[in-house]
């Protein structure tokens, strides 16, 4: 039987140790996390129907927090000065070619009425698209979401999708997947819906490290078999790293990166013809 595709650990997001409380405490980084595959996109109806108008204010009192607490943050000034950066803007200018928009996917974002770290999630892409007139419309889809929550997505100006696409959406225009922690299986199906130059030149990616997976690679045939494409597009893959700043963040947004894929002169995408891939 298939697993239905969520965050890596109950609370929506990877499994973290934290550093101890001591001032040489390291945080150690989380193995990739593998989840068996689903193969066909499926009709989604959320377990939960009914939407509760008393959970619906308490969680939208949630997200006004967890905005201002975003917005006014050292995190979100670092966040927005990377974006304005000439390297950053530049990529993503590139991938806008002509367009004037890049529509937002959002996969996995987890249960933003749970926790903590998807509602962090959710509140910056909400203020990227206000921030920047070039990030259109938001879609979103996590197997977790139930109908109260989608109902403040809503009333946030996101659009909850009723297909299960399994993340393998083909770029047909200009598109951001923002995936944060979300299984490698994922973004080996976003890949793999697009792996040809003329669709990944149209996707800016903000998602798990790349480079965090191939230095991970284990011997694990499943790990192995989950990265393979993932570390196969670090070839062509331009990634920028999300510096997380203060503790507080750490753990919605650790070892996370933006990514772009452009061709060199000598860049051929790998032919990936073993099963599965």
């Amino acid at each position: 039987m298939a697993a239905t595709v969520k965050k890596s650990s109950s609370d929506g997001e990877w499994t973290v140790v934290l550093p101890s409380k001591g001032r040489h405490g390291r945080r150690r980084k989380p193995k990739p996390k593998v989840q068996e595959e689903e193969e066909e996109e499926k009709p989604w109806i959320s377990d939960d129907l009914e939407i509760d108008p008393q959970r619906q204010a308490r969680l939208n009192k949630k997200m006004e927090i967890s905005m201002n607490k975003i917005e006014t943050s050292e995190f979100y000034t670092s966040f927005l000065n990377q974006l304005k950066s000439p390297e950053v803007s530049e990529q993503f200018r590139l991938v806008l070619a002509s367009e004037t928009q890049l529509q937002m996917v959002m996969y996995g974002i987890g249960s933003i009425e749970s926790y903590e770290s998807p509602r962090l999630q959710l509140s910056i892409a909400i203020l990227m698209k206000r921030e920047f007139d070039w990030v259109g419309d938001i879609e979103v889809f996590d197997p977790v979401l139930s109908a109260t929550e989608s109902s403040v997505l809503e009333s946030l100006g996101c659009t909850v999708l009723s297909v299960n696409e399994q993340a393998r959406r083909e770029a047909l225009k200009p598109t951001l997947f923002f995936m944060p922690h979300c299984e490698a299986n994922l973004y080996s199906n976003l890949l793999q819906a697009n792996w040809r130059f003329d669709r990944l030149s149209r996707i800016a990616l903000f998602g798990n490290s790349f480079q965090m997976y191939e230095e991970q690679v284990t011997l694990d045939p499943e790990v192995v078999r989950a990265t393979k494409r993932i570390v196969a597009a670090r070839g062509i893959a331009s990634e920028f790293a999300i510096e997380t700043v203060s503790d507080e963040f750490f753990a919605a947004f650790h070892d996370s990166s933006w990514h772009f894929f452009s061709a060199g002169v000598d860049s051929e995408l790998p032919l990936l013809v073993s099963e599965g891939f």
